[in-house]
């Protein structure tokens, strides 16, 4: 007998197959990816995919996938995981085009189990390294028996020697990098308060220098700029290419220039910089927003970065999410911008994710409504005795950078 229905083709063929909507819930669900996933098809239809995704996987595609489907319309050979009803982690290569017509609009997915591939591979390295390191065994057990004994003592000498240069640059380089650490903060501007709008921050490095930065600038007296970015990874290599990111978004936000030059010139610097280099490539996840306190209007760009959060004055909470990938990251890439309105009185609450879990927004949620009727200033006090406990704390890693703004 042969299947001549192309639906029954599609159910049946041996990989898995679903679409889902721009929102990430699953529409439909072939029974190759179910009895893979060990679900049926009612425990999964209408349930978003982060169900049959790993935690990681998770955050991969909410920060990649999503805006690459957005942009590029798009996604080829992307490495997820996902997760069985029993807790079996299943490795996939996952392909995905966005289709549109005037009846319907969904994201079309083909996964491709990688289990087999991935243990073979993994037995392989092992296999390989183990006979690396056997051979280079043998070659030096009879090299090293032989210059031991003549060597050990010149080797001391030279250790005495290496200890002595160290300790000397050890203190070199603090005192090095405790300067630049105190140029660094000095760059971060001062808190704001005047009759449109007030500003507070708070900013910690993991280190003695941070991937996290942050900017705001009055444009005029009823327009004002602010950023806030993440550069990957922490420490020494973040913190220099922070510095040089922040001389470029002054001068720009200062001119007034919008969310999208803003966006694409900082994304332009980094290619520069490193000259489209796998191996030194940085990439940065940036949050740039454009106030406009007489039209009580926010036109903003999110590239990769945690959603910003806005509480309204009714209690209800709005998510300015992530619309393209991170600067940096890929090439010719076109910078969203959305607007929303807002009502004197919301509050907006910008951060890095060494702070709040951007998969787990509850947190974030329940702390800005428990202490909605806070000033600012006490407000900040609450924020950071709460970071201490396990109400917040995610990250102590990480580098914790968090602006909250009032809306007068």
């Amino acid at each position: 007998m042969y299947l001549t229905n192309m639906d029954e083709l599609i159910n049946l063929t041996p990989c898995g197959f679903l679409t889902l909507s721009r929102e990430g819930k699953i529409n439909t669900v072939n029974q190759t990816l179910l009895k893979i996933l060990n679900y049926d098809e009612r425990q999964l239809i209408g349930q978003h995919i982060n169900i049959t995704l790993t935690k990681s996987s998770q955050i991969f595609f909410q920060l990649y996938f999503t805006p690459l489907i957005n942009v590029k319309h798009h996604v080829e050979e992307m490495y997820l995981s996902f997760v069985a009803k029993d807790g079996e982690e299943i490795p996939v290569l996952l392909n995905a085009s966005l289709i549109t017509n005037e009846v319907q609009e969904i994201i079309a997915c083909v996964a491709i189990p990688m289990r087999k591939r991935s243990e073979f591979e993994s037995q392989l390295l092992y296999a390989k390294k183990a006979a690396e390191a056997a051979l280079k065994e043998k070659n030096n057990v009879l090299s090293k028996l032989e210059n031991t004994l003549n060597t050990l003592q010149t080797k001391q000498e030279q250790l005495l020697e290496v200890n002595k240069v160290n300790q000397l640059f050890k203190i070199v380089t603090e005192r090095e990098l405790q300067l630049a650490k105190k140029v660094q903060e000095t760059i971060l501007p001062k808190d704001i308060k005047n009759n449109d709008l007030e500003i507070v921050s708070y900013y910690k490095a993991s280190n003695s220098l941070s991937g996290d930065i942050y900017g705001y600038y009055e444009i005029n007296p009823h327009q004002y700029g602010i950023i806030l970015l993440d550069v990957m990874g922490h420490g020494i290599s973040s913190a220099l290419i922070t510095m040089s990111l922040q001389s470029i978004y002054q001068r720009l936000i200062s001119q007034g220039c919008s969310a999208q030059k803003v966006m694409q010139s900082l994304d332009s610097h980094l290619h520069q910089l490193f000259q489209n280099s796998e191996e030194t490539r940085h990439y940065c996840t940036a949050l740039y927003l454009f106030i406009d306190t007489e039209k009580q209007i926010i036109e903003y760009a999110n590239a990769g970065h945690p959603p910003a959060v806005l509480l309204d004055t009714k209690g209800g909470l709005h998510c300015l999410s992530a619309q393209s990938p991170p600067i940096g990251m890929f090439d010719e890439i076109d910078f969203q911008v959305s607007t929303i309105h807002y009502n004197s009185g919301d509050r907006l609450f910008l951060y890095t994710d060494g702070v709040f879990d951007p998969l787990n927004l509850e947190i974030l949620y329940d702390f800005a409504k428990k202490y909605k009727n806070l000033p600012l200033k006490q407000l900040k006090q609450q924020f950071i005795k709460d970071l201490k406990s396990k109400y917040l704390q995610y990250k102590k890693s990480d580098d914790q950078c968090l602006l909250v703004i009032d809306l007068n």
